[in-house]
């Protein structure tokens, strides 16, 4: 039986490897924390129709029966010999594996790095990460009771030259959108601002969340980036922007912003992919394909392939996607289908 080394337990890890068991393989899936389902284990719900997330990874997890996999495990060293590959892991499994599949996922834009929004300075200034997690815990106290203005600020870390990223995260402008409302399910009494640079609703239903937040919700929607940030004696954050279609300035005075940080690269990843010789593509930071059309799922290294937003930003449903096409992909290339 033929292996199959798949590393990085998010969804695209959790599909890829059911497909390829499936198809009979034996799969060894390595993930670096201690649970499986990467960035979905820490969401409460999916825009945009709010399934729980929990319902969506834990028939995931159920699909991998049969599928070896490592918590807490990291690629100590990987390398080519002859036509297969050695895979070394931390915790001294070693596996002479037919291909690999990178589904590392991404990192987090991390929002310190844009010091005008404060993130890490004010105690009410959280990313968008912070709230998914208020809202499947309850437990954060920077989220308090009855708040009369809530602030999100899209493109942190994304479309930003000074950040190093030109490119679009994908997701930030329907994550907004969805707690924004959810902000209002919580707090119906609360104003809620978003102030974005463009509206990105491009997929199915998301359109129809963002007229639901207007129509619905009341959600504030101003065209503009937020120059500044601070704190009154009160503890209160003073935002000042600018309405770019009315030509306005805006101060506003808040009891919380969400800064939504935009995805890159997975650091991890990587440190893994430089080994094999593999290099990040270009400025935004993601691996490279082996083209960006017809062979999306295959790198320059034969026999290793990716899936997922290692190549950039995806929405779930595409890294699902990608996930499946990586199985065949891989299939074809063990039985040297060209």
């Amino acid at each position: 039986m033929k292996n199959i080394v798949v590393i990085g337990g998010g969804p695209a890890g959790l599909e890829a490897s059911a497909q390829l068991h499936r198809l009979g393989y034996n799969v060894i899936l390595v993930e670096k924390s201690p649970q499986l389902g990467g960035h979905l284990a820490k969401w409460d719900r999916l825009f945009p129709s709010g399934i729980p997330a929990k319902d969506v990874l834990e028939k995931m997890v159920s699909q991998i029966n049969g599928v070896k996999y490592f918590l807490e495990a990291n690629v100590q060293s990987i390398n080519l010999l002859h036509k297969s590959y050695n895979v070394i892991l931390n915790n001294g499994i070693t596996v002479l594996a037919d291909a690999v599949l990178f589904t590392t996922g991404f990192d987090l834009f991390p929002a310190q790095k844009k010091e005008e929004y404060g993130y890490g300075i004010y105690e009410k200034v959280i990313t968008n990460a912070d709230l998914e997690n208020w809202f499947k815990t309850k437990k954060d106290n920077r989220v308090t009771e009855n708040p009369k203005r809530i602030g999100f600020v899209h493109c942190v870390g994304s479309r930003d030259e000074k950040a190093g990223n030109r490119y679009c995260s994908k997701v930030c402008c329907a994550t907004a959108v969805k707690q924004a409302c959810e902000i209002k399910q919580e707090f119906p009494d609360v104003e809620v601002f978003c102030f974005y640079m463009d509206l990105r609703m491009f997929g199915r239903g998301y359109e129809d969340m963002y007229l639901s937040a207007q129509k619905d919700y009341g959600v504030r929607f101003i065209r503009g980036r937020v120059s500044e940030v601070a704190e009154n004696i009160n503890k209160e954050l003073i935002v000042k922007a600018e309405d770019t279609l009315s030509g306005k300035p805006i101060k506003v005075t808040l009891d919380l912003l969400v800064l939504m940080s935009g995805m890159q690269n997975c650091s991890e990843g990587t440190k893994v992919a430089h080994q094999l010789g593999i290099a990040n593509a270009g400025n935004d930071g993601f691996f490279e394909t082996k083209d960006a059309i017809y062979s999306q799922q295959h790198s320059t290294r034969e026999g290793i392939f990716f899936a997922g937003a290692c190549t950039g930003p995806k929405t779930l449903p595409d890294s699902l996607s990608e996930a499946r096409a990586a199985a065949i992909e891989i299939h074809n290339y063990v039985k040297g289908i060209r």
